[in-house]
């Protein structure tokens, strides 16, 4: 099968017919194999009993429908797993993300070799107060990943079938796959600008909330993928800095005591320092090494992604 279309919804029953005739349409102009995979993400309006609907004139359907509202990760990372296609399709289900696009994005994957290609919302029609923090965290995100994307959040990318079997998403992830993919092995990221539409039904289900959470999220991304197997690296090594900086304090003020006959250790507060900075530094340094032992003891430790194998 050459195309997966993953398509997660929340309560958007206006645009879902509209949305499935214009793939269809792509898909037999460009003779493509493909399916769709809708996940509704705990709608309560008649978002399910409208894919019902459709799948009974498209075999390509395939549909999953979770019990109550859990996120736009949890609603990727399931689709992801039931995917068939070579390569693999996301896009949101309110009509702005443009299925006119997915010849392009299918040909940059197959042809031209990309393991990811974004979209890049290059003329967004978002109202002010959702595209400056956007345009903010994107600048954090390629700051802190190293990825030249301009849009980590937009909804309309593509996969090879590879990367989204080999990467987990969770929480606010979704909208920094790029950076899971590339610290799991797949560094060619490439981007296209693709047309924004203006919504068409409803109102977007996103908070201010998020971007808290997305960033938090960002913070747990770089933590885990640079020290997850090797916490001692960076749990120990800051304890080795603060207990050595601690015992030179301590080494000081003990000569100062004996040799000059200064005030007592005690009476001055860089003693308290000193004493701050050893017992912070062994307990990074125990931190360290208890997360080193329970990393050692976890099941997941030697599991690597095989890219090849004869």
């Amino acid at each position: 099968m050459d195309i997966s279309v993953v398509v997660p919804l929340l309560n958007e029953e206006e645009s879902l017919r509209e949305l499935e005739s214009w793939i269809k349409r792509v898909m037999i102009e460009n003779d493509f194999s493909y399916e769709i995979i809708f996940i509704d993400d705990g709608s309560h309006d008649k978002s399910w009993r409208i894919i019902e609907d459709i799948s009974k004139n498209n075999p390509g359907i395939k549909a999953i429908k979770f019990r109550r509202n859990y996120g736009k990760s949890a609603a990727l990372y399931v689709g992801f797993e039931v995917t068939e296609g070579d390569v693999v399709i996301t896009m949101d289900a309110d009509l702005q993300d443009s299925p006119d696009e997915i010849p392009h994005l299918f040909n940059m994957i197959k042809n031209e070799g990309f393991d990811i290609v974004s979209g890049w919302k290059k003329k967004r029609y978002d109202p002010l107060s959702k595209r400056i923090p956007s345009k903010f965290f994107n600048l954090i995100t390629r700051k802190i990943s190293g990825i030249k994307l301009h849009d980590f959040n937009c909804g309309l990318k593509a996969y090879k079938s590879d990367v989204v079997k080999s990467i987990e998403v969770y929480g606010e992830m979704h909208r920094y796959i790029p950076v899971i993919a590339k610290w799991a092995g797949f560094s060619k990221i490439g981007e296209r600008v693709v047309q924004h539409q203006e919504r068409k039904y409803g109102k977007s289900k996103f908070g201010s909330g998020r971007l808290i959470k997305g960033f938090l999220d960002l913070l747990s991304i770089s933590f885990v993928s640079k020290f997850g197997r090797r916490p001692m690296h960076l749990f120990g090594t800051w304890g080795v800095v603060l207990f050595l900086i601690g015992f030179v304090i301590a080494g000081y003020l003990a000569y100062s005591k004996i040799f000059l006959a200064t005030y007592k250790m005690t009476e001055r507060p860089l003693f308290y320092l000193g004493l701050l900075s050893m017992i912070l530094g062994t307990q990074l340094f125990m931190t360290g090494f208890i997360a080193e032992m329970i990393s050692r003891n976890s099941s997941e430790r030697n599991k690597y992604i095989i890219q090849q194998e004869l």
